[in-house]
């Protein structure tokens, strides 16, 4: 009697194959975080734009009073008309007016805010507070998260936020007010 004594052959799994399989998760694992990073990014960036939509809605109301008790000519307007239109500017939700001397006007003159409109008392900080005073909720107006900026102008009844701390959008870089983040809708 013959007894043939097969040899079996061992079909686990190669190192080689296992190596691939690895590399294989590492990559996509690295597009879904990349992915998922930007996702982030651009949902902060419409946070951020959104807050300061809001800060500019309800600014401009505060504008627009401000520029009816000023009259349809602001060089016409006596003092007691411009007393009442800047009154109009001051109070609760409407920030704190910034002054040539603050310690803040060297950051702001960096981030764009000319020393004219600071020197003239157009320029306002809004704090946390005036922030939840007008709508806007679980945003931070400090040094840590910078600070909400308001640059009224009476007579062409327009206003422009700005934000000490900014939002950095890539190539080009960090950018402080509205307008220059107006029209940018993702992070680069």
């Amino acid at each position: 009697m013959n007894l043939k004594i097969k040899e079996e052959k061992n079909s686990g799994v190669t190192l080689l194959a296992l190596v691939i399989t690895i590399i294989l998760l590492l990559i996509i694992a690295t597009i879904t975080i990349k992915i998922g990073s930007d996702q982030i990014k651009n949902a902060h960036l419409q946070s951020y734009k959104t807050n300061m939509l809001l800060i500019e809605a309800k600014a401009k109301e505060y504008v627009e009073n401000a520029s009816h008790e000023l009259g349809i000519k602001p060089e016409d307007a006596t003092q007691e008309m411009k007393d009442k239109s800047q009154a109009e500017l001051t109070g609760e939700g409407k920030g704190t007016k910034v002054n040539s001397g603050d310690s803040i006007t060297s950051k702001l003159t960096s981030i764009g805010i000319s020393s004219s409109d600071i020197d003239a008392g157009n320029v306002y900080q809004l704090s946390t507070a005036d922030l939840q005073k007008i709508g806007v909720n679980d945003e931070n107006s400090d040094e840590e998260n910078g600070y909400y900026i308001l640059v009224y102008n009476i007579p062409e009844a327009n206003v422009k936020v700005y934000n000490t701390e900014g939002f950095n959008i890539g190539k080009e870089g960090t950018k402080y007010s509205l307008d220059e983040i107006r029209d940018v809708d993702e992070v680069e």
